[in-house]
């Protein structure tokens, strides 16, 4: 677990820059026609003109230099010869390492023309991660981002998946502490000033649970529903967090 002081949190803060600048590029990319391996090679140039590095490679050795899932695949999409196609959901996970400090965010894309429900999945992942942040605070109950989001995508009769969540960040891309998308009133963990960590609501059409892939590393949603995810890197305050993505 990272507890920030002045200059980690600058170091966190230019890491947070990269993410946003190569996740905005790829999304600006996005488009029918393009592949998934196209989209991480854009990633991976901003990224690497500004002297950053893969998290997932250097920590876990993972194929891709960052995460693209697209549709019914919520998380750890290996890229690839998968081309875009009009009505599709892209998830851009990008996870960048800078001067030994990293940063996580994921945006969701919804590629033209899409559908009436998935734009609505679009929206509600959104939201959700609007209201969780706006639960962040010193000494509160770390559980209450999750309330939030279940909350949201509950109201909107959507699920969340359960087996994937946030996590503590800073000098690794999992650290300490786990932060549910759901309500576990048995969590008696409080933020702290200072604490580091990712807000990532994963949500689903209609179920809660998912599969890994024969890649051994793809994980979709376990009925084929479209998912949809949005993620920031927080630093807790005694006010409104920080947004470091």
């Amino acid at each position: 677990m990272v507890i920030v002081e002045d200059t980690q949190l600058e170091q966190l803060r230019a890491a947070g820059v990269v993410v946003r600048d190569a996740m905005a590029a790829m999304a600006a990319a996005c488009e029918p026609g393009v592949t998934t391996r196209q989209l991480d090679d854009v990633g991976r140039g901003v990224c690497e003109a500004a002297g950053a590095r893969s998290a997932p490679q250097l920590t876990y050795d993972f194929p891709g230099f960052s995460c693209i899932s697209v549709n019914e695949e919520a998380v750890h999409g290996i890229p690839g010869a998968r081309r875009i196609e009009g009505g599709d959901l892209v998830k851009i996970d990008v996870t960048a390492e800078l001067d030994g400090y990293m940063a996580d965010a994921c945006i969701t894309v919804p590629v033209p023309p899409v559908s009436p429900q998935a734009q609505r999945i679009v929206d509600v992942a959104r939201r959700a991660l609007d209201l969780a942040i706006a639960r962040v605070r010193a000494d509160k109950l770390i559980n209450r981002v999750g309330k939030a989001i279940e909350t949201e995508v509950h109201r909107n009769g959507m699920r969340v998946l359960r087996e994937l969540g946030g996590h503590g960040i800073g000098t690794t891309i999992h650290e300490p502490p786990r932060v549910e998308s759901w309500f576990d009133g048995r969590d008696t963990t409080r933020m702290v000033e200072g604490m580091v960590f990712t807000i990532e609501p994963i949500i689903a059409e209609t179920t809660e649970h998912t599969v890994t892939g024969a890649d051994g590393w793809t994980i979709s949603t376990s009925d084929g529903s479209l998912s949809a995810q949005f993620e920031h890197t927080v630093v807790v305050t005694r006010g409104r967090p920080i947004i470091l993505t």
